[in-house]
């Protein structure tokens, strides 16, 4: 499968942007050169969250895990561009797993462990996947059920999905009925053979797509995003150059492993440097601590929220080290200067801002680029401008500008906001069959709409930097997953008891936004909280978009044609009044 026109192709490969590398090229070269070095390492409270042990993975074993997944892969089924859904927690197969897919030309296309049924079948419906990957429980939660009851429907309908079931070598637990126990096929000359036919035959090519990823906009249904081996290996140098990432470093990654944050982050990161990958989440605080204690990582991903609270509780910084950590990478939400300060100063860790997306942008404020952390916290250099010179090479190659969404005009004033806008060899070239979307979303000359609206900046009159202003698009950003407001305000509309309803965000200082509910109610009755959460749960919408706040108004803001103002909810929603 390809997406990348063949004049893009050869223009950015004359470039010397993108090549013949693939990404499990990388892990084989690592899994070569130090074949007992530690790869993989799960989180102790592994066993709490999905029932099996932690496992500690060398490149070796971690290698000898893929090839088995690879066999078994095949011997299933699935075979070059045969799209994949899996939604799996962190854990140390998940990487083995993508290498195995990889080598097959099969495309992963990881959900979020959220997702319920209507996010589940939205997917499988737009990718024609025939098969998904998950386990059977997580946290006592039935993850399998929710697949099984998926693919029980689609049969109904004539439609066939396999619901494959991860499981060990080991395990001694029954299979759920109606699941394919999913295990590493073993071993031997001839079905090594017989993989390495199954290889032969995919050819993957680096300009093939290997992942599908997912993210919602204002449309309201998620949004596919392919990307070639050739795209992520262009963006990866962003996270790995921009975090100084040394090779042979260990990272604690607490992000999941289903977008541009960890897939573009740590593990193309891991990739490239050959050390050892920890793996966490969900995000649990003691946890994530003892690992930078027992792991002993030069580099984590951490939300700005926990870093803020850490460095505040003195009691709590008495009992950690972090003595062995070089640098932190944050974002999702604005950076404090003082705490950006703080971990310098105190710990000698430096905290690189990152600003990325699915889609391709790759903006990394550090150290080099930002020493004032007043700057690092709120300016990102713009990178990719001709008339701009850095002391040292950008660490991707992109080009970007910010339109006045008005006029359409550049903007090359300080103090003007506009939406950003790229392009180059990091931006994916437009969501999965969805035509119209892309076309709204790119410009004539081939520029990807970012909907972040920054505004130029810098020292004087030398411009250098970006500041993020805003979202152009009216789209939830809660704990850096991003939600559309339209999709929530039709199952309002639905309610028996609403008139009519609309959701707005609202600030929050650990997730940066949650959702607020703002309805008119029937009259004579009753519109609670527990009731919306209810409706949305019923209708098998993920958790995290329910609201967690409820205003009551005699009618909503409108505009002259009817149109509801997003900003006079947000304002409803920020209130303290109301139910």
């Amino acid at each position: 499968m390809r997406t990348t026109p063949a004049e893009k192709i050869r223009d950015y490969r004359a470039r010397g942007w993108w090549g013949d590398t693939r990404i499990h090229d990388l892990f084989d070269a690592n899994a070569r050169a130090n074949p007992d070095r530690l790869a993989i390492v799960d989180a102790p409270n592994r066993a709490d969250l999905v029932g099996t042990p932690a496992q500690r993975l060398t490149f070796a074993a971690t290698a000898a895990l893929a090839d088995g997944y690879s066999l078994s892969l095949a011997r299933l089924g699935l075979g070059k561009d045969d799209v994949l859904v899996t939604q799996l927690p962190n854990i140390a197969e998940y990487p083995a797993l993508y290498v195995a897919a990889m080598r097959l030309g099969i495309v992963v296309s990881p959900v979020p462990m959220q997702f319920r049924r209507h996010e589940l079948e939205q997917i499988v419906r737009l990718t024609n996947a025939k098969t998904i990957l998950t386990i059977d429980q997580l946290k006592g939660a039935d993850q399998i059920g929710i697949a099984l009851t998926l693919s029980a429907d689609l049969a109904k309908e004539g439609i066939a999905l396999q619901v494959l079931s991860l499981r060990s070598a080991t395990s001694t637990t029954e299979t759920p009925p109606g699941a394919i126990a999913f295990v590493a096929a073993i071993l031997d000359a001839k079905s090594t053979a017989e993989l390495r036919s199954a290889i032969d035959v995919a050819s993957v090519d680096a300009d093939d797509i290997a992942t599908i990823c997912w993210t919602s906009g204002t449309e309201g249904t998620p949004k596919g995003v392919p990307r070639s081996h050739n795209h992520w290996y262009a963006i990866s140098f962003a996270h790995l150059r921009g975090a100084g990432i040394q090779p042979g470093e260990v990272l604690l990654n607490p992000f999941p492993l289903i977008n541009m944050a960890a897939i573009g982050g740590c593990f193309m990161s891991w990739m490239h440097n050959g050390g050892t990958l920890v793996l966490h989440h969900p995000l649990d605080l003691p946890t994530y601590l003892k690992q930078i204690a027992i792991e002993r990582p030069q580099y984590a991903i951490a939300p700005p929220a926990l870093l803020n609270m850490l460095l505040k509780n003195e009691a709590l910084l008495a009992t950690v080290d972090l003595s062995s950590l070089r640098c932190i990478g944050s974002g999702s939400a604005p950076l404090d200067p003082e705490m950006i300060a703080g971990y310098r100063d105190r710990f000698g860790i430096e905290i690189c801002n990152n600003f990325g997306s699915n889609e391709g942008v790759s903006l990394i404020s550090n150290a080099e680029n930002a020493s004032d952390p007043v700057h690092r916290a709120r300016w990102f250099p713009r990178f990719g401008r001709d008339e701009i010179q850095w002391p040292s090479p950008p660490p991707v190659h992109i080009r970007t500008r910010i339109i006045n969404p008005d006029t359409g005009e550049e903007i090359v004033a300080a103090g003007k906001p506009g939406e950003l806008q790229i392009t180059g060899p990091t931006v994916f070239d437009g969501y999965y069959r969805a035509p119209q979307i892309t076309a709204q979303s790119f410009t004539a000359d081939n520029w990807f709409r970012t909907g972040d609206l920054f505004e130029l900046c810098g020292e004087g009159d030398d411009l250098r930097f970006y500041r993020f202003v805003g979202r152009l698009k009216q789209i939830i950003v809660r704990g850096g997953v991003k939600i559309a407001p339209e999709e929530l305000d039709n199952l309002l509309s639905q309610m028996p008891t609403v008139l009519e309803g609309a959701v707005a965000s609202y600030a929050d200082p650990i997730m940066g936004e949650k959702i607020c509910a703002v309805v008119v109610a029937r009259p004579g009755v009753e519109v609670t909280l527990e009731s919306i959460c209810e409706h949305f749960r019923a209708a098998g919408l993920a958790m995290f978009k329910l609201p967690e706040r409820l205003r009551v108004v005699a009618q909503l803001p409108r505009n002259s044609v009817g149109k509801v103002l997003r900003g006079e909810l947000t304002r409803i929603a920020e209130s303290t009044e109301g139910t």
